[in-house]
């Protein structure tokens, strides 16, 4: 049963600006532990050191994610509820999956939901996700 769906839309122009003003400082602030290692592992891989098209898709997808997921359970990035607590993983196929901490995963479990369905895109000016929460 669908407990609860959110859907976000973030202009990778939005994310560029965010990270010439902030640098690092943003994306410590939007990623979780295991997100960072990924997001330096992009680093390394960027030809430029720079904001590369890349980095900046990186961390949009993640943005659009976690707006979304906050979405579906009802809070948005309130209530205790923060980004490094959506975390976005993928499994051995590529699928998106998503993990949850703290308060975050307490709102799921108050709501039932024990599964998400996660869908993420980027298409040159935008990044979009898409996030279905599941339960008994």
């Amino acid at each position: 049963m669908i407990k609860g769906i959110g859907t976000d839309l973030v202009e990778l122009a939005r994310i560029e600006q965010l990270m010439a003003r902030q640098g690092d400082a943003f994306a410590k602030r939007l990623l979780a532990e295991a997100e960072w290692d990924d997001y330096q592992a992009c680093l390394r891989l960027s030809e430029q050191h720079s904001h590369s098209v890349q980095q900046v898709k990186f961390l949009a997808k993640r943005w659009a994610f976690k707006e979304a997921l906050a979405k579906a359970l009802g809070t948005g990035i309130a209530q205790g509820i923060s980004f490094k607590q959506l975390m976005l993983g993928h499994d051995d196929l590529g699928k998106p999956m998503a993990s949850l901490t703290g308060a975050a995963l307490a709102r799921a479990e108050d709501l039932g939901i024990s599964d998400w369905q996660v869908s993420i895109s980027d298409e040159r000016h935008y990044a979009v996700a898409f996030v279905i929460g599941q339960g008994d």
